[in-house]
């Protein structure tokens, strides 16, 4: 078998008094979505933070692929590692295009231009997440929900085997929640590896195979989705009753 894109090896992850998560086991393999949930402040931004080598853990590894994150340089882990923010700003003014081509950088070297291939592939991005329209226009002018799907258009662009995601969710209308949470899963069904927080249940429920719960005080579960999710973990979680239903073959939860 192939090493995993992402392991995780007696992971500790602490930040101030909160406990994320304790001696914690997993793997992210090619191919696989997870999904992780848990309350407000049960860590979660840290954790993928952590897992992205932004900050430190407490105790144990981090390994992408074969290799210790700690013995990568940033430029390595760009490669194959790509971070979506739960907010992304947008300190320099640039046009749609010219942002989304950001996600060549750890392609190319110091003093080298982008290629009509790197051009071809920020067009293509775009145009997945529905911006191709907008090649030209500023990003000041851009909505919010506009500004969030450039975001995932320069991971796309980027490249990477395995995207960390916090809440891409964020900003989007109804449609376009569906439309990018289905293109995520359309990448590791090509072969990526996704890992997104995310705080509609359902959205983790229809587009994830895979989850990762936090408790909040160092417990975590984690392991294919449908063997997970019920009624009973996710009152716990939560702290709240939480009910499932059906509808056919699929499966919804809603507050009890």
């Amino acid at each position: 078998m192939t090493a995993p894109l992402l392991a995780a090896r007696n992971l500790t992850v602490q930040i101030g008094e909160c406990l994320v998560c304790r001696d914690a086991r997993f793997e992210v393999r090619a191919g696989e979505c997870w999904g992780i949930l848990g309350i407000n402040g049960a860590g979660k931004t840290t954790l993928l933070h952590t897992l992205a080598g932004l900050r430190p853990q407490a105790g144990g590894e981090i390994h992408l692929g074969e290799t210790p994150l700690s013995r990568l340089t940033r430029r390595r882990i760009a490669q194959h590692l790509g971070l979506l923010l739960q907010d992304t700003p947008d300190p320099f003014p640039a046009n749609v295009l010219d942002t989304a081509l950001i996600g060549r950088h750890p392609h190319l070297s110091r003093w080298q231009w982008e290629t009509s291939e790197d051009l071809a592939q920020a067009r293509a991005a775009l145009s997945a997440v529905e911006l191709g329209g907008l090649e030209h226009r500023s990003v000041t002018t851009l909505s919010g929900g506009e500004r969030r799907r450039l975001a995932l258009a320069s991971l796309l662009v980027q490249a990477p085997t395995l995207l960390l995601l916090d809440e891409p969710t964020n900003h989007l209308d109804l449609r376009h929640q569906h439309r990018m949470l289905q293109l995520l899963q359309h990448q590791a069904r090509g072969g990526r590896g996704i890992v997104m927080v995310l705080h509609d249940i359902n959205h983790v429920v229809r587009y994830c195979d895979h989850v990762l719960l936090l408790f909040g005080d160092g417990e975590i579960c984690q392991g294919k989705q449908a063997e997970i999710l019920n009624a009973e973990v996710l009152s716990r979680l939560y702290g709240y009753p939480v009910v499932e239903m059906r509808l056919g073959e699929q499966r919804f939860f809603a507050s009890g």
